[in-house]
């Protein structure tokens, strides 16, 4: 056995000699590119900003031979004045003052009824039939104790009272009128009704005083209120029926 130093060992790699280059591929076989030439890539398309010269485009404006309306009329011209502006939607304080009004229209009213009741009361206490005719209209109706269940049309019935009965009493009569109710029926007429007392002394000297309740209708002729029908309930008055 020869020594190990002695032996040839193969050499790890081939010798250069062996090495070969790389072949190049034949020059007649065409490779496929890696990229598209630069001359093959396009741009991205975006519409034109403007349209293109040879492409004609529609005025802007109207040719200058077509006559335009004017936009404003011309200074001769009558304006139509504009009325100022006023909502269609009453406020709080608008609507609150209408009824206020309203309020304080119908209270008159009935505050003027009252009066001519108190003004024909006190025209029968104090026996005053010229007085008494000039508030009630000539054909007052009326329905009362005297009358016995009837209907009394006309001044007559009450004229024979003022006459034979008011007209000889001088002693004093204190009417009173309590809780007047007002119905307000339209502009011309109203109803009212209440309860009225009648102090007096009798031929005794023994004061006296009597309750009847009444109602009156009330229609305003010329702007001047009439009685043209009252009822009374109770018992005949001694003073005679009014």
């Amino acid at each position: 056995m020869p020594p190990p130093s002695l032996i040839k060992q193969p050499p790890t790699s081939p010798p250069s000699y062996n090495r070969q280059p790389p072949m190049p591929p034949p020059s007649h076989i065409k490779q496929p590119l890696a990229s598209p030439p630069s001359y093959n890539r396009q741009p991205p398309m975006h519409p034109p900003s403007s349209p293109p010269s040879h492409v004609k485009q529609p005025p802007t404006s109207p040719p200058s031979h077509i006559k335009q309306p004017p936009t404003s009329p011309p200074s001769h011209a009558k304006q139509v004045a504009t009325p100022p502006s006023v909502s269609s939607t009453p406020n709080a304080n608008t609507l609150s003052g209408a009824k206020l009004i309203l309020a304080e229209t119908v209270d008159f009213r009935k505050q003027e009824v009252i009066k001519m009741t108190e003004q024909l009361l006190h025209s029968i206490a104090t026996g005053d039939y010229e007085a008494y005719t000039k508030i009630c209209d000539p054909n007052m109706t009326s329905f009362q104790p005297e009358a016995l269940g009837h209907l009394v049309e006309g001044m007559d019935f009450h004229k024979f009272y003022f006459d034979f009965v008011l007209g000889k009493n001088n002693k004093a009569i204190n009417t009173t009128l309590l809780n007047p109710h007002v119905h307000l029926l339209g502009e011309d007429a109203a109803c009212v009704a209440y309860i009225r007392l009648t102090q007096f002394v009798d031929k005794s000297g023994v004061p006296v005083t009597q309750q009847s309740e009444e109602s009156r209708v009330w229609h305003r002729k010329d702007g001047k209120w009439q009685n043209v029908h009252f009822h009374r309930s109770g018992n005949p008055s001694a003073l005679g029926p009014k």
